[in-house]
């Protein structure tokens, strides 16, 4: 990373809040607007409060988006023009909605792949002006530029082997030496759709550092936010239990864990199961869907076939059964001991009008013994307060029972 206080060109950053403003601009390419979709869903914090000032500390955030915002035509594209130029009087952030395509192959026929505004040309004809060519542009001025969603991260499926675009991520686009002003790469946040509360969230971090109040959050590698992006869907899943114990499911609609049915949750990182995919509700396994890998830099290629059992499973999901056998019997049996009280025990009878609870047969009784034997080993058992007839204390220097 270049000098905290250049842009790598040599060019001075600009100080550290507080500020009274910043614009955000939203540029979408090669998308299919999901990712704006998303946003607007946020709730943690939501895309109003952050517009409105409701967040402590934060600066006022202007919001120019080709779809939500009321102004239109030249109105609407004035900001940008004065951004490119560095005439704004405030810093801004861009966020990028969609893959970056090379215009200059649509260019080679007189068309575009994804643009925003019109200029002339050389004869004078107005023509669409090309979303790379804004983030270009713009780029080298702005405070910081997030990636939303995995087409603008990595390049997403517009970028898919045999697609006509070249299309890529905006960190290959901008490349390795890219800085803002502030001195931050490329921030990315992957999802296919991402979650919403993950963007918003992580808009709020930067604005808090740009503010000056708060510090430049932890980003991985890859420029992930780490404490989004940091486990595994497996680690956060509700089915992670049962590949734990070898059972999976065979067909969709199953509730034990969607390994081999196509779930890549054990390499895959992203964080949907544990914070929902809107207003934590939700989420691909939650709701029974295998995860398909839409937030890593090798999705669509690297996990085609969809809904086919991944190739690691040959290793895992079966080692998985053969030691999770075990675990899964010896967990039954300390449950059906534990489902007990000790009333039952001592009456040898469960008195339930539900169903008929079988009695523990002589070896399950003997290993119940060995085991209570271990997990009251250095300490008092509750059977013997019941069994003794004198009155029991303790020493509580010593913790040794005394009569």
């Amino acid at each position: 990373m270049s000098s905290p206080n250049t842009n790598g060109t040599g060019v001075p950053l600009i100080d550290l809040g507080p500020l009274d403003v910043v614009h955000a601009f939203w540029i979408a390419g090669m998308s299919c607007d999901g990712c704006s979709i998303a946003a607007v869903g946020a709730t943690q914090p939501s895309v109003e409060s952050l517009l409105l000032g409701q967040v402590p500390g934060m600066p006022t955030l202007i919001l120019h988006h080709p779809v939500l915002s009321v102004e239109a035509g030249e109105k609407f594209m004035e900001p940008f023009y004065k951004a490119a130029n560095n005439e704004l009087d405030a810093p801004f952030v861009i966020i990028c909605e969609g893959s970056i395509a090379d215009e200059s192959l649509a260019a080679a026929s007189g068309g575009y792949w994804s643009g925003l505004g019109v200029e002339d040309d050389e004869e004078g004809n107005p023509q669409p002006v090309p979303s790379a060519k804004w983030v270009e542009r713009m780029a080298p001025h702005a405070a910081a530029v997030i990636a939303m969603g995995t087409c603008a991260t990595w390049g997403g499926i517009p970028a898919a082997v045999g697609n006509p675009t070249d299309a890529m991520g905006v960190m290959d686009f901008l490349g390795e030496e890219y800085r803002s002003t502030f001195g931050l790469p490329v921030v990315n946040l992957p999802g296919c759709a991402p979650v919403g509360d993950n963007f918003t969230e992580l808009v709020a971090a930067v604005l808090l550092f740009l503010q000056g109040i708060g510090p430049l959050p932890a980003f991985d590698e890859l420029g992930r936010p780490e404490w989004l992006f940091g486990e595994t869907v497996h680690r956060g899943c509700t089915r992670a239990g049962f590949y734990e114990e070898g059972v999976f499911a065979e067909q969709y609609g199953d509730k034990e864990c969607l390994v081999e049915v196509g779930c890549w949750g054990p390499v895959v990182q992203c964080n949907i199961n544990k914070r929902g995919a809107l207003n934590h509700v939700g989420g691909c396994m939650n709701v029974g869907a295998p995860c398909i890998g839409c937030t890593m830099p090798g999705f669509p290629d690297s996990f085609a076939p969809f809904y086919k059992k991944p190739p690691g499973t040959l290793v895992s999901s079966n080692s998985s059964k053969v030691y999770g056998a075990v675990i899964r019997r010896l967990r039954e049996f300390s449950n059906s001991s534990l489902n007990r009280t000790r009333r039952w025990n001592e009456k040898g009878h469960v008195p339930s009008g539900w169903g008929h609870v079988a009695e523990p047969n002589a070896f399950a009784k003997m290993n119940n013994y060995f085991y209570k034997k271990l997990q009251h080993a250095g300490n008092v058992s509750p059977n013997r307060f019941h069994k003794t007839s004198a009155p029991v204390t303790f020493d509580e220097s010593k913790e040794k029972e005394v009569a």
